[in-house]
C-alpha cells in the first residue's frame, strides 16, 4: 500500500465533491494568516482551537497545550532557533476531508492533521507554520528542508525509513459503511462477508484485501459479490437505497460521511474497521521528518505527552477518529514492509 492517503484521496475525490462542505479547496496553496485564521492558527494562552471553520466536519474545541520546557529543550538547535515548526500537509489539489482541507472561510487549511500539528508545535513551543501542497512537493519540502515535519496522513513503512524517521500518532485503518438499521458487523471474520455484496474503490488497497477475502470465500464454496462504483459518493448512495450491504473504505473518509448523514433520513453507520496494512501488522499514520534531523523524537514525545494530558483523546474525538486512536507515539515503529510498500 503506497500510502492510506492515497487510498483515501481515490476513494473520496470525487464523493466529496457532492457533499454540502462549502469550500473551495483547489484554491489553498497554505494555511491562512491574519485575523480570520485565528482560531485554527498558533495556541493563544496556552490553548488550541482544534476543528474550526470545519463546518459540521468535525466539533470545535478548545485544547489545553501549553510548552513543556523539558520537551522544548530535545528540539534540535535549528528549530530551536527558528522559533517555528514548518508542519507540511499534501492536500492539493482536492482535500480530504476530514483530515485536511480548506474550511468554511474559504482559505484556512482545517483537519486533523493540521491540528495535531498545531499541537505538537504549541507542546514544543514553537509557532506552527502550515503549508500545504501536493502530495508529491510534500516530500520535496522535507527533503529540501524547507518543511520540518510532515502531517498528511503518511503511513509507516519500511522503504519510506530508508529516508525519513517517524512518530506514529494514528491507526491506518479501512472500514466498513452499512445503513445504521443493519444488524451485520465485521469482527475481522472475513467468512462474515459471505453472501454478502460489497462496494470497493478500483486499484485501492482494500480492493486488494476485499478480492483476496473473495477467493478464499469462493474456494469454500460460499459467494462475496465485489461491486465497483465510479466514485465514494456512488458506493455510498448504493449503500443508502439498499444496492449493496456495504462500502469498503478508508475509515477517516467513513468517519466524516457517517457525521454528514447523522440527520439524513437514511443515517449510516462504521459496522469494524481492519488495519489498512493487512492481517499480519497494524498500519499506523506517523508524522514523517528527514532522516537524522534529531526532530522525530520530540515531536513523539510531544505526542505522547498529549496522550498523557487527555488532550489527544479530545482531538481524535472532535474529529470523530476515536477508533484510530493509538496508546502511545512511537520512533520508528514496525512499518508496512518493503514487499508491500
Amino acid at each position: 500500500m503506497p500510502s492510506a492517503r492515497s487510498s483515501l484521496l481515490r476513494a473520496l475525490s470525487a464523493g466529496t465533491a457532492a457533499t454540502t462542505l462549502a469550500v473551495t479547496l483547489a484554491a489553498c496553496s497554505s494555511s491562512a494568516a491574519g485575523p480570520a485564521a485565528a482560531p485554527a492558527g498558533q495556541a493563544v494562552n496556552g490553548v488550541v482551537t482544534v476543528a474550526a471553520l470545519s463546518n459540521g466536519a468535525g466539533t470545535q474545541a478548545d485544547l489545553t497545550a501549553a510548552e513543556v520546557p523539558s520537551l522544548h529543550a530535545e528540539l534540535p538547535e535549528s528549530v530551536a532557533k527558528s522559533g517555528q515548526l514548518v508542519i507540511g500537509v499534501g492536500a492539493l489539489p482536492a482535500g480530504f476531508p476530514p483530515l485536511a482541507f480548506v474550511g468554511s472561510d474559504q482559505k484556512t487549511l482545517t483537519g486533523s492533521e493540521p491540528d495535531l500539528g498545531r499541537l505538537v508545535a504549541a507542546v514544543l513551543g514553537l509557532k506552527p507554520v502550515v503549508q500545504n501542497s501536493t502530495w508529491e512537493n510534500l516530500f520535496v519540502g522535507i527533503d529540501s528542508g524547507r518543511t520540518d515535519v510532515a502531517f498528511s496522513n503518511v503511513t509507516d513503512t519500511e522503504e519510506r525509513k530508508k529516508k525519513y524517521e517517524f512518530a506514529s500518532y494514528r491507526q491506518d485503518n479501512l472500514a466498513f459503511e452499512v445503513l445504521k438499521s443493519s444488524t451485520w458487523s465485521f469482527n475481522g471474520d472475513y467468512t462474515t462477508l459471505a453472501g454478502k455484496t460489497v462496494a470497493v474503490s478500483s486499484g485501492t488497497n482494500q480492493e486488494k484485501i476485499l478480492l483476496e477475502w473473495q477467493a478464499k470465500l469462493q474456494a469454500a464454496g460460499q459467494q462475496l459479490t465485489v461491486k465497483h462504483f465510479p466514485d465514494s459518493n456512488s458506493s455510498h448512495l448504493a449503500v443508502v437505497s439498499g444496492q449493496i450491504d456495504a462500502y469498503f473504505g478508508p475509515n477517516p473518509g467513513i468517519a466524516y460521511q457517517i457525521a454528514q448523514d447523522a440527520k439524513s433520513p437514511a443515517p449510516t453507520r462504521n459496522a469494524g474497521t481492519y488495519s489498512g496494512a493487512g492481517a499480519s501488522l497494524q498500519g499506523l499514520i506517523a508524522a514523517t521528518t528527514k532522516k537524522d534531523s534529531g526532530l522525530a523524537k520530540p515531536v513523539a514525545d510531544a505526542i505522547n505527552h498529549l496522550i498523557q494530558q487527555g488532550q489527544y483523546a479530545k482531538w481524535l474525538a472532535a474529529w470523530n477518529l476515536s477508533n484510530e486512536a493509538v496508546t502511545s507515539s512511537q520512533l520508528n515503529p514496525p512499518g508496512l514492509p518493503l514487499t508491500n510498500s
